[in-house]
């Protein structure tokens, strides 16, 4: 059941969004003639009675497989899509309905897109950003100051946007988004492109500031660590249905079906091998192996490794939050 309270910022119930798209010509003559003049329509659901809700201050990951209807869900909630059927509220107000009133409490940072005015200097964007969101003077120099000191952007204000590395241009865009104190965050793909210095530096800024301000984030990104580093939960939709709704912590104990083991020992040659054991990496006195734990108990490996091996070092670890992922993807692609 959809769990809705009063601190709901987000709610989306049954959401269903169908396009329709016109059928291929057929035929040839007077036959594909007509069929061009009288076109015939089928409707495809890119979004399939999906709920879920999100809480004020809750960062959550918006996840799923190419086409799985992110992107559509997505701009339903900032109203620039009417859904088909279902309820949809952002901040007490249906979207579509409530556009303009509702840009004003949102922001929005397209890893792809930039709001940036690409020969100007960073500072006229935000100039102009902040009359089209009526902020007074005196509080926009304030938060400007605030926020291009947290973002360590203060020295690019007068540098054109084309000027810009990519890393440099995205803390702009994220200052810019939040220099309307939006109660609500939309992330897409925020990190793309970027290097990994850039990307740690990114995302410990949105998080930070999330906390400190309270802001609601919805996240959407194929990188498993803006997921970790950034988001508390996770909502993963494959093919327009929800495919699961938990923290991120759940779904690294609950789903976890494999774990991989990483040896040193005296020997040079460590060999394993048996059903349920996948060797991921062999080298001289290293091995690395992946255990189905439905099929193993991995005390019972470590045993075994134990007794015939002279160990000199042993770590176990949870598989990559990515395998995770993939697997319930596939899950969902052989139940449907």
């Amino acid at each position: 059941m959809l769990k809705i309270t009063t601190m709901s910022t987000i709610i989306v119930d049954d959401l269903v969004k169908q396009f329709k798209i016109a059928d291929p010509l057929r035929g040839s003559g007077i036959r594909k003639f007509k069929e061009y003049l009288f076109p015939t329509y089928q409707s495809i659901s890119a979004v399939n009675g999906i709920s879920f809700s999100v809480q004020a201050g809750e960062r959550v990951a918006f996840i799923g497989p190419n086409g799985a209807g992110k992107s559509t869900t997505i701009k339903i909630l900032t109203g620039i899509m009417q859904p088909t059927s279902g309820r949809v509220e952002v901040l007490g107000m249906t979207p579509v309905k409530q556009r303009k009133r509702l840009a004003y409490q949102i922001g929005a940072v397209f890893g792809q897109r930039s709001q940036l005015w690409y020969h100007l200097p960073v500072q006229d964007t935000l100039t102009l950003l902040a009359a089209i969101y009526n902020i007074p003077t005196v509080d926009y120099e304030r938060r400007l100051k605030e926020l291009t000191e947290k973002f360590h952007v203060t020295h690019l204000l007068t540098k054109p946007v084309r000027q810009l590395s990519l890393g440099e241009r995205m803390r702009c865009e994220i200052v810019a988004s939040f220099l309307h104190k939006p109660s609500v965050l939309f992330l897409d793909e925020p990190t793309i492109g970027l290097d990994i210095t850039a990307k740690a530096i990114i995302r410990d800024l949105i998080r930070q500031q999330s906390v400190q301000e309270g802001v609601t984030l919805l996240l959407t990104s194929h990188d498993t660590d803006d997921i970790e580093k950034v988001c508390d939960r996770v909502v993963i939709i494959n093919r327009g249905e929800l495919l699961l709704d938990d923290s991120l912590t759940n779904l690294k104990t609950r789903y976890i079906r494999k774990k991989v083991l990483k040896v040193v020992a005296e020997e040079e040659n460590i060999v394993w091998s048996e059903p349920g054991i996948q060797v991921l990496e062999q080298t001289p006195h290293h091995l690395t192996i992946d255990i189905d734990i439905t099929v193993h108990a991995v005390e019972k490996i470590v045993t075994n490794l134990l007794a015939n091996y002279t160990i000199k070092d042993l770590t176990i670890e949870d598989p990559p939050l990515e395998n995770i992922i993939h697997s319930l993807y596939d899950y969902g692609n052989t139940q449907s």
